[in-house]
């Protein structure tokens, strides 16, 4: 007989996994009933208006992609995009150039508007693209988590809708953590993820799309490349008419809807200034640890989830990062590419963008780091705990 699972207990401080609340980790240990278990599709319905009220929407088509969030991208590109069609891909980070691929596997024409890592990309830069040919989609990222950055979503979809051209949005860091506005934006397909500021294990992409894209998949000229990603035979499964499709991972459901229903119990907007909030916190204690942000100062266009810091002078990454992990049980992202080796990524999303897990995280990289850093850590707290008291009074009532 093999020996229970036993795992250390960590504090998931990166770009995500981070730790779900407990009432999501409790609702995934339900039994299993059937997938078309009337129970269930009842269970189905409820979480597709959840998912609708957290992305801010009325699309009829809205529900989770079974897979992580890399399956949500590739399902709204492969579904939406035929092969020879020109897309513009916005590019400032990893999951730029990871949109860049997934169009190029689809069999689109790409053309890719280039910003430097770590910088928001300008609007202008996709309207003169999209001035120079006609496109179908352009594709950009909200929070780009390899850097930080944080596009203007809703300027690049009015620069899309100005040429008839449809945005489609890669919300997965930016869902239930930052504004996201589906409806008033005008964004024409949003792909979510569930293991960031949602709070709930990787395994879903939740996605919402436009009736006007819906229609526009029904008269595509070319069958879709995947079957499995087949959003038109997924809206179906989860509509009314329940194709059988695919065996619903139930349990990810489970969560799924218990995480959405603490999101509307907290309050979406609470919520959002929640992780502006933390992310502040965190901010302000690591420049009081002497750390430097990577690319874009506090503002609209860094991420406030995430804080992207220079990994400081002689300093080994991942011996660091190891040394974090192993004394303190606190678990913080390295980088990809050319920032690989420079760059540490520390989230604050979710249950962990409250004070205990920020001035944890901040007090184990002061004493990690050693030597000047250690002497400056109860600064540093000083310094985050002050933000999060003016959320609390500000929060207050009169």
């Amino acid at each position: 007989m093999s020996a229970d699972l036993a795992l250390p207990a960590r504090l998931l401080m990166g770009s995500g996994p981070t730790n779900p609340d407990p009432r999501v980790l409790r609702a995934m240990a339900t039994g299993l009933v059937g997938q078309f278990d009337p129970a269930f599709t009842a269970l189905m319905g409820e979480t597709q208006e959840l998912l609708r009220q957290v992305f801010r929407t009325r699309n009829r088509s809205t529900f989770p992609v079974p897979g992580t969030s890399r399956a949500g991208m590739e399902a709204a590109v492969v579904s939406l995009v035929e092969p020879g069609e020109r897309v513009v891909v916005v590019e400032n980070g990893r999951f730029g150039l990871l949109f860049e691929e997934i169009a190029r596997r689809a069999g689109a024409e790409v053309t890719v508007v280039r910003t430097p890592w770590g910088k928001p990309v300008d609007p202008d830069d996709v309207r003169r693209a999209l001035d120079a040919a006609p496109a179908m989609a352009v594709l950009v990222v909200h929070a780009e988590t390899s850097t930080g950055a944080m596009n203007p979503v809703r300027e690049v979809a009015a620069a899309a809708h100005r040429q008839g051209v449809a945005v489609v949005v890669d919300a997965v860091c930016s869902f239930a953590g930052a504004p996201l506005e589906t409806d008033a934006w005008e964004l024409d397909v949003v792909v979510a993820g569930t293991q960031k500021c949602l709070g709930c294990p990787s395994g879903l992409a939740p996605v919402t799309y436009s009736d006007a894209v819906a229609a526009r998949m029904a008269r595509r000229r070319s069958p879709i490349r995947s079957n499995y990603l087949d959003l038109t035979q997924l809206d179906r499964y989860w509509s009314p008419e329940r194709l059988n499709h695919h065996t619903a991972p139930t349990t990810m459901v489970y969560g799924l809807r218990e995480a959405l229903r603490i999101v509307l119990e907290e309050g979406l907007d609470a919520r959002i200034a929640r992780h502006r909030c933390a992310g502040e916190a965190m901010a302000m204690g690591l420049a009081a640890l002497g750390l430097e942000l990577f690319g874009q100062p506090l503002g609209p266009g860094k991420m406030p989830m995430l804080a992207p810091v220079a990994v400081p002078e002689g300093v080994d990454d991942a011996a660091f990062r190891a040394r974090l992990l192993e004394a303190h049980g606190v678990e913080i992202m390295g980088a990809f590419g050319a920032l690989a080796g420079r760059v540490w990524r520390i989230g604050s999303m979710a249950d962990n963008a409250r004070p205990a897990p920020v001035l944890r995280t901040l007090g184990a990289l002061g004493d990690t780091l050693g030597g000047r850093a250690r002497g400056m850590v109860p600064d540093a707290l000083t310094a985050a705990g002050r933000r999060f008291d003016a959320l609390a009074r500000a929060a207050a009532p009169a």
